[in-house]
């Protein structure tokens, strides 16, 4: 009776572990597939992302605005497309992820992923598109603020340009982090002291550079007074 009721709890445990391999191997084949379809479809977009950033020449706008000497100081490539194009491949793989386990039933891992990665990238990818906006912008403000000085005859063109350039990466940066949820209270802080200290700065250049004008101006006046 012993050996029978052994014999029996070893026949049952076998086919309870074959019956849960033959329902689990659809559902392994099923979350394999969907995930070479994810692959398939992130390798298209990467490529089509890269073709499409060396057809608008965008790498060439960056370098114009100097970010391609500060990534070749950072010992990299540059090369935006096929960085924007890996980040938007992870995630399409990413997603397709999520499904391939919600198949196998992975609740857990489903959730994690849902929350941390799929909510946390796009707003990376946002936060990197505005760098990049912002150094080219940041590049065309400059050029334009040292071509209206010159025309107006300031001496410290080159001075309002870097200031302007660097003001723009300044926001550019702070609206990145505040995009991804970085420091609200603090990056305003910041914000405000960086305008106050721009400002304390134009003030004095500009204050110290009218003294040398009035100083002029009255000297000039002076002299036509004494002469008349």
């Amino acid at each position: 009776m012993v050996l029978n009721t052994w014999g029996q709890v070893l026949q049952s445990s076998f086919q309870e572990l074959w019956t849960g391999v033959i329902m689990f191997i659809p559902n392994l084949i099923v979350a394999i597939v969907i995930l070479l379809i994810g692959w398939a479809i992130g390798a298209v977009v990467c490529s089509a992302i890269v073709k499409f950033m060396d057809m608008i020449k965008f790498d060439e706008a960056l370098r114009k605005a100097g970010l391609g000497e500060l990534v070749r100081k950072a010992g990299l490539n540059l090369h935006s497309g096929r960085f924007i194009g890996k980040i938007a491949e992870y995630f399409i793989v990413i997603a397709f992820l999520v499904a391939s386990f919600d198949v196998l039933g992975l609740s857990q891992v489903t959730v994690f992923l849902q929350q941390i990665v799929l909510g946390y990238l796009p707003q990376l990818i946002i936060a990197v598109l505005i760098l990049l906006i912002g150094s080219i912008v940041g590049d065309v403000m400059s050029r334009i603020v040292i071509a209206s000085s010159r025309t107006a005859g300031l001496t410290s063109a080159h001075l309002l340009g870097t200031v302007t350039k660097w003001g723009i990466w300044v926001f550019a940066i702070l609206i990145a982090l505040s995009q991804m949820g970085i420091g609200g209270v603090f990056i305003q802080t910041i914000f405000t002291g960086f305008v106050v200290a721009v400002s304390l700065a134009l003030g004095l250049s500009f204050g110290l550079g009218g003294q040398a004008a009035a100083s002029r101006t009255i000297e000039k006046i002076h002299g036509e007074i004494s002469h008349h």
